[in-house]
């Protein structure tokens, strides 16, 4: 059973940071595109981030600037830095992993961890 579990979500001022972590279990993460994405009630879900296998990086223009996503392999997780965040940045992010290091078909998710910004 194939499990990816979100950490780090929480409450924090304007302007604060969070770093929010996936760690995946039955499923090594370092031959897969893996992404970050928000979804707010009532909207669609966002994409936010991703890194392929390459480690080849791409960001929503929104947080272009103020989150970072990075792999640690040894630890089969992935991170997202979330620096000087926004009101409009609060949402359940989720992380996910891909069939391959391509990133597209994103066939994983895990369970979401809060984030509220205020």
């Amino acid at each position: 059973h194939v499990q990816l579990v979100e950490s780090g979500g929480g409450s924090v001022q304007v302007g604060g940071s969070l770093r929010l972590s996936c760690e995946a279990s039955t499923l090594d993460l370092a031959g897969r595109c893996v992404g970050w994405f928000r979804q707010v009630p009532g909207k669609e879900r966002e994409g936010v981030a991703t890194i392929n296998s390459a480690e080849f990086i791409s960001y929503v223009d929104s947080v272009k600037g103020r989150f970072t996503i990075s792999k640690d392999n040894a630890k089969n997780t992935v991170y997202l830095q979330m620096n000087v965040l926004k009101p409009e940045d609060t949402a359940m992010y989720y992380c996910a992993a891909g069939q391959s290091g391509r990133c597209g078909n994103f066939r994983y998710w895990g369970q979401g961890t809060q984030v509220t910004v205020s």
